[in-house]
């Protein structure tokens, strides 16, 4: 497994990262301790969570759980030297984590020492922001997006309180590296420049949604990257399960995501499924397991990715390693930017 810079930062990640959202709700904890042995094991040494995780649902009682899980397997194992965490503070939210309260440098004060008890260990690696304070155009807000009623001044206060109080905890060694996820390039820009002109950590990766069927990263967020070295960390690679082809021909697998969450936030659409079907069929024309055809094409984008994963078995996970070693040939590269061009935007 290939291992990239996190940013400017001297953290190497592996090229993939094992996501833990589902670790203590549909993953018990066994299973999800045997997939970080079987992610370590398989030269994976990145691993994500966040504070509000489990999902599927989430709930005020459940908040926290995957990170006590991460934490026991660290107690259990004595091998926190093997692995990088990433973990999140929570934006506003509906009542899951502070009855809904989002972050401000007070907050994270708070959050980052939380987290830190749950993870059971002295440092994170990574730590980010799970969606911005002022509004985010990701998960299909993008349709009816309105920045309008945004105040600049209090976007750049906002973000100076973060960011001392984040540098505050990099000082104290709490935290070695920062990160945002759900933004964008204006908001990347802005974290970054602040944190120049004020002598305070810089954002060293963004976690935002790209697979074959959401590519919306590679226009103005992939000129942010190469510009400002900035990792992409992505999430839903494939495309919450739609890409593996179960979801095809009306088939709602027991137990899957959407026989939980009925449109896979806002993913099905009348459009995703023909789109979904042209990429099952190109990778069935070249003998590939689609799952591995749609992680390997992430090693071919023109800007660092470090994309993240998650399996609900470690039969899952199993699957899913089997490709780790793919490379995808140039025609396949090909076909698929032609795919993408008749199928754009499918949900």
């Amino acid at each position: 497994m290939q291992k990239l810079p996190l940013g400017r930062s001297d953290i190497m990640v592996s090229e993939w990262c094992l996501g833990t959202m589902t670790f203590g709700n549909q993953t018990p904890e066994d299973d999800a301790h045997h997939q970080i042995d079987m992610a370590v094991d398989a030269g994976i040494n990145f691993l994500d969570t966040a504070e509000m995780y489990p999902v599927n649902p989430i709930r005020a009682e459940t908040v926290g759980l995957s990170e006590q899980v991460i934490g026991n397997w660290i107690a259990k194992t004595g091998r926190r030297d093997e692995i990088v965490i990433a973990t999140k503070v929570s934006g506003n939210n509906p009542g899951w984590v502070r009855e809904g309260r989002g972050y401000d440098g007070g907050v994270i004060r708070e959050a980052v020492d939380t987290s830190l008890k749950r993870l059971q260990t002295d440092v994170i690696d990574l730590y980010q922001m799970h969606w911005p304070i002022r509004g985010s155009y990701m998960f299909r807000q993008n349709w009816h997006y309105d920045p309008s009623g945004q105040n600049r001044q209090q976007t750049m206060d906002h973000m100076m309180d973060v960011l001392e109080a984040l540098g505050e905890a990099v000082k104290a060694g709490k935290i070695r590296a920062i990160g945002m996820s759900n933004e964008s390039a204006w908001g990347m820009t802005k974290w970054i420049d602040q944190a120049a002109a004020a002598g305070l950590p810089r954002m060293a990766s963004v976690q935002n949604e790209y697979s074959l069927l959401c590519r919306l990263y590679d226009t103005d967020m992939a000129e942010m990257a190469v510009n400002e070295d900035v990792t992409l960390l992505s999430f839903s690679p494939l495309a919450c399960g739609m890409l593996t082809g179960k979801y095809q021909n009306g088939q709602v697998p027991e137990g899957s995501r959407m026989s939980i969450n009925d449109d896979l936030g806002g993913r099905r659409s009348p459009r995703v499924f023909d789109a979904t079907q042209a990429y099952l069929d190109l990778a069935a024309a070249h003998g590939l397991d689609p799952v591995h055809m749609a992680l390997a094409w992430q090693r071919t984008r023109p800007f660092p990715v470090s994309a993240i994963f998650g399996a609900t078995t470690s039969a899952q996970l199993t699957q899913i390693l089997a490709g780790k070693d793919v490379v995808l040939p140039e025609e396949v590269v090909s076909a698929i930017d032609a795919l993408h061009q008749a199928h754009p935007m499918p949900y």
